[in-house]
This record gives C-alpha cells, structure tokens and sequence, in this order.
C-alpha cells in the first residue's frame, strides 16, 4: 500500500523513523533522481549521435574525441549511480533503508535527504574514510 504525501512534506525527527510516510518521500526522491539520470542520459546519447561526423581538421577531430571520452566517462558514473540507486530502493522495499550497514543504527534524515543512497551513517563514513586513508598511505 502507497502512502499519499503532500509535495511540501519533509521527513522530521519529530515523527517514528522510517515510517510509511518517511520510506513514501525517499522512494519518490530516488525515483526522480533516477528518471532525471535516464533522461540525461538519452539527450547526450542523442548528442554523441549527432555529433559523430568525421571533422576534417585533427585539432577539431581529437578535440571532439576528449569530449566524448568525458561524456562516456561521465555516463559510465550515472550507470553505477543508478545501480546505487536501484539498491537503495531495494532496500526501502526490504525495510533495510535507513539504517547504517555497519552499525545497524538509522542514518540521520538530514544524511538521508542529501544523499539518498547513503549506506552509512556519517560517523560509520568518517571511520571507513580514514581506513581507506591509512591504507592508501602505506
């Protein structure tokens, strides 16, 4: 069953953590991320299409290549995001949403909304952020 909430609501700590109506906004959240990515993704799709005409001057050839090659790159980040994404309502479905994957205690809903694919809570982040440091440095 599907929750209706009003376009002006925002998740309050005020309220019981991720209830229907908390879970509703989130999953409405991510699936316009999605759908924004998907279309952007078909308008530079079309525009490398267009843009595929031989250039006869090399500067102008190799300049049109490296903006392909960002745009390819760029794309290729949205794909992973959108898997994110995929997951992160995955998890709303299973009830997991939310909730820090190391600790098991909820994400906060200011993390939430400015990150909706959060898996960790920021303290559990700042913890595999200065792991990850201390073995890069070695």
């Amino acid at each position: 069953m599907t929750v209706e909430i009003d376009d002006d609501y925002r998740p309050s700590d005020d309220e019981t953590f991720m209830n229907e109506r908390q879970r509703e906004y989130f999953k409405k959240k991510l699936l316009r991320w999605k759908d924004d990515i998907l279309q952007e993704s078909k308008e530079t799709l079309q525009a490398l299409q267009d843009e595929s005409q031989n250039h006869p001057d090399l500067a102008d050839r190799a300049s049109s290549e490296t903006d392909r090659a960002i745009e390819l790159r760029a794309r290729d980040r949205q794909r992973k995001l959108i898997s994110k994404i995929d997951a992160a309502l995955a998890r709303i479905d299973d009830g997991s949403y939310g909730f820090c994957e190391e600790t098991g205690e909820p994400i906060s809903l200011k993390r939430l909304d400015a990150r909706p694919i959060a898996t960790l809570s920021i303290e559990a982040q700042e913890r595999h952020e200065r792991r990850e440091r201390v073995y890069r440095d070695d």
